[in-house]
């Protein structure tokens, strides 16, 4: 099990959050399954930029990213070295810090 956790957002998780996940999850999966409503507009297929993030710690752990994710990455709003797909990161072995964007390419949250 490798331990997520999740830095405050103001409106998707405004306390913050940890959770176990099993290894081979992706990210937006384990977040839906708690609680975390992570927008994810072409219902995880890699063909949107919804379900963007920043893994802050534990990058390592992921598998890499392909083409199709890079490729959707490039439409993120605010894509820095740390973005990831949440819909495409699977979770390796190690603990994983996430953050999640104010801004997606459907929604503006402030």
């Amino acid at each position: 099990m490798s331990r997520i956790t999740v830095l405050p957002h103001p409106h998707l998780c405004p306390t913050g959050t940890s959770f176990d996940a099993l290894p081979g999850t992706s990210i937006c999966d384990a977040l839906l399954t708690n609680h975390i409503a992570i927008e994810h507009a072409c219902e995880k297929v890699a063909a949107c930029s919804t379900c963007h993030i920043y893994i802050r710690e534990g990058a390592a752990s992921l598998n890499a990213p392909d083409d199709d994710e890079e490729d959707q990455l490039d439409d993120a709003w605010g894509v820095e070295a740390a973005s990831r797909l949440a819909c495409c990161a699977r979770i390796g072995g190690a603990d994983l810090t996430v953050e999640l964007p104010m801004h997606t390419r459907n929604l503006a949250r402030e």
